[in-house]
């Protein structure tokens, strides 16, 4: 099972383990980290789980599609070009260690 740090504004770090396939939006969730709404449950419709991707994980990452790219535009924090929303984000064994900054807010 693969693991994500999902780092909170004030450095605490939050892990959670996710499932072969599972979201690291699904994984924020049932891990309870602060910080992650995914209020359109992972449908790309409202860009509540925006996090920043630390450095060196961006290459393992799947191509951002056109209609994320356009969510990332509606964060309430500003995107930059680290920005991800982390339903889109696939989780595999390749991904173990991914580690993720919250922005300090989603809404």
């Amino acid at each position: 099972m693969p693991k994500i740090l999902f780092k909170q504004t004030d450095g605490t770090i939050a892990e959670v383990q996710a499932e072969e396939g599972q979201s690291a939006m699904l994984a924020a969730l049932g891990g309870k980290v602060k910080g992650i709404l995914g209020e359109c449950g992972g449908s790309l419709a409202c860009a509540t789980c925006h996090v920043y991707v630390e450095a060196g994980w961006a290459d393992r990452l799947p191509p951002m599609s056109e209609l994320e790219n356009e969510m990332l535009d509606a964060t309430i924090c500003e995107r930059d070009a680290s920005s991800r929303l982390c339903c889109q984000l696939e989780m595999n064994q390749a991904l173990d260690g991914l580690v993720l900054r919250l922005p300090a807010a989603q809404i």
